[in-house]
């Protein structure tokens, strides 16, 4: 029997739809589900009957959006000394993580 869950306009949700993807599309669908600030079921739902995806400030979001920088910082790094065009890229990232720190400081993402 399968379990019966209510979804956020109070419709019972007790069909379940499974398909397979790569690793790597799973990964792209974790890091996005994860900026989103959504369940996954949410944000695929959302995504596959072609609705808005809104994204909500919260803690969880911030911590998601301030791993998907540090991640691209690293690889930015590692990429650097094949490349010397990276110079304003590499500030504006820098820039956006120091506002999103201060962010943190400032309370307004929460921990």
């Amino acid at each position: 029997m399968s379990e019966k869950l209510l979804d956020y306009k109070g419709r019972w949700r007790h069909r379940m739809v499974a398909f397979r993807v790569s690793e790597e599309e799973a990964q792209l669908i974790d890091r996005e589900v994860a900026l989103s600030g959504l369940t996954k079921q949410d944000y695929i739902t959302r995504r596959l009957l072609n609705r808005d995806v809104v994204v909500q400030g919260n803690p969880r979001v911030y911590k998601a959006l301030r791993n998907q920088m540090d991640e691209m910082l690293t690889e930015l790094r590692r990429i650097e000394k094949y490349s010397e065009d990276q110079d304003e890229l590499m500030y504006t990232i820098q820039m956006i993580a120091e506002i999103m720190e201060g962010m943190k400081e400032d309370g307004l993402c929460g921990k």
